[in-house]
């Protein structure tokens, strides 16, 4: 009991110290959801006699909340976003990096100044520059109002360099890194439409600032060519189709969906991958399981002789980790030194393209998920036949049905009973079987013409690739939508198998 209150006790001293971190970040989202938590553990837990289901069912409920059903809602609301490269920034954080951005010198001949940063009334305080002309030694204090001249008198120095002045006090370089977003912000305005800014923590020097952002109307405008750019899909735009970045996080609707099905370079490519992905998927279930269909069927003799020790040796490649399996499988298939490849040219004098040739590519990858996949198989349906009674194949048998006559009409129907729920899972699973892509071959041969996809890419490793490995930038909102597209068609075709199968037919 002590060591429940002590866990409970800690539990809640870390969730009201992330609060503050929430807050700070206007996470209320996630604050509300690490609230309601906290305090339904409380509730369940703090009750000695009550609440006893709850003890049992709460923790569960918060840890599928938080690592099954907010991940799928998160995705789903990426989809809507144009979230990626160029636009992951919020749209206040965007403005405040194109202005600066659009910061240069006035004149070939603007003003440098050395630098000392400077705060009010200790390292916290509202920041000031102490500016000193190389030219004529004049020294002044830069403010957010202007320049002010400096009373000499107020000057503390200790050698060359200046400590401090009157109420400020003079940042050391570890101090001033620590303020680094505030001092890079922090401008000094000269007139014109010009103002001193820092170079780094010893220089300053005279900028005009050439995009202007004007909040009322919402528009950035250049103040040289008067070009005014106006917001569109999470960019600043202007009439002729000039665009600044980078741009911000904003929800575009339906966009990364269309973009799917009206961009050629995406549209092709995905159909591609598609197709590809519904036959790898389904080609590895058939193979993978007549393989282990047949072994099952061979152990499952009587007659067989060293069963356990011949089940033991079929059973090793599903024992193996399969990203290390995959990794053996690509150093043995290699084009020029590979295992396979050695012993095929000594043996017949050819060589096979297992992994560069677009056909051979594919074959690699079904011959090595058929090597991975059928202990599964096998065992699932040796569990299956030896759940079947055999006076049914006796009866079958006697009404003078053939071996083979009786496994395709009583055997083979009732097996299918059983194992249809792990085919479809098995080809849920294969239609995601992002390691052995990824390990093997990498999606590659690439396609002509400079696609994100490979020619054995599947849908989920086309996605990792525009995600994350796509030269033209990560785009989160287009692989999200790709993603609520995949779970549709998985979830559309293990509802159609279901139905067709009707295995639960008798639960309904």
């Amino acid at each position: 009991m002590v060591a429940k209150y002590v866990v409970l006790i800690v539990l809640n001293g870390i969730v009201l110290s992330g609060i503050t971190a929430m807050i700070e970040q206007k996470a209320w989202g996630l604050m509300a959801g690490v609230l309601i938590s906290i305090i339904a553990l409380d509730v369940v837990y703090f009750s000695p006699r009550r609440f006893i289901p709850g003890k049992y069912l709460v923790p569960g409920t918060i840890f599928l909340v938080f690592f099954a059903v907010f991940p799928v809602i998160y995705t789903l609301y990426i989809s809507f976003t144009n979230y990626g490269t160029g636009n992951i920034l919020s749209k206040p954080t965007a403005v405040t990096t194109i202005q600066l951005s659009s910061l240069e010198p006035p004149t070939a001949t603007s003003k440098t100044y050395g630098l000392q940063v400077m705060a009010e009334g200790g390292v916290t305080g509202p920041i000031a520059f102490f500016l000193t002309d190389p030219a004529t030694s004049t020294e002044e204090l830069g403010l957010l109002d202007g320049l002010q001249p400096v009373d000499p008198a107020k000057v503390k120095r200790d050698a060359d360099r200046v400590t401090g002045y009157g109420d400020y006090v003079s940042l050391n370089l570890s101090q001033a890194n620590d303020r680094t977003v505030i001092i890079e912000a922090f401008a000094v305005p000269t007139g014109n439409g010009t103002a001193i800014r820092a170079e780094g923590f010893r220089k300053a020097r005279e900028l005009r600032q050439r995009l202007q952002f004007d909040s009322a109307a919402d528009t950035m405008t250049d103040t040289v060519t008067g070009t005014v750019y106006r917001p569109k899909d999470g960019y600043f735009v202007s009439e002729a189709g000039e665009q600044l970045t980078p741009g911000w996080r904003t929800v575009i609707g339906l966009g990364n969906f269309q973009k799917v099905f009206n961009d050629p370079n995406i549209r092709d490519p995905f159909i591609r991958v598609f197709i590809w992905t519904f036959l790898f998927a389904l080609l590895s279930v058939v193979v993978t399981f007549t393989l282990g269909l047949l072994l099952a069927m061979v152990f499952n003799s009587p007659k067989m002789k060293l069963k356990p020790m011949y089940r033991s040796l079929v059973i090793i490649p599903y024992a193996l980790p399969s990203f290390m399996t995959a990794l053996v499988w690509k150093g043995m298939l290699n084009d020029t030194f590979g295992v396979v490849n050695r012993y095929l040219d000594t043996l017949f004098g050819i060589t096979v393209p297992w992994l560069s040739d677009p056909f051979w590519a594919k074959v690699s990858l079904l011959l090595v998920n058929l090597w991975l996949g059928f202990p599964y198989m096998f065992l699932i349906c040796t569990g299956a036949l030896q759940g079947i009674p055999t006076d049914l194949t006796e009866a079958a048998r006697v009404d003078g049905a053939t071996g083979a006559k009786a496994f395709r009409k009583v055997t083979f129907p009732l097996l299918l009973v059983a194992v249809s729920p792990l085919l479809i899972s098995s080809f849920a699973f294969n239609f995601n079987n992002f390691n052995l892509v990824k390990l093997l071959t990498n999606g590659g041969p690439p396609f002509s013409g400079g696609s994100s996809a490979g020619q054995t890419d599947i849908l989920i490793s086309y996605t990792y690739n525009l995600a994350f490995g796509s030269a033209r930038g990560a785009d989160y909102g287009l692989a999200s939508a790709i993603s609520v597209f995949i779970f549709i068609v998985v979830a559309a075709i293990s509802a159609i198998s279901f139905k067709f199968t009707r295995t639960f037919e008798e639960v309904k």
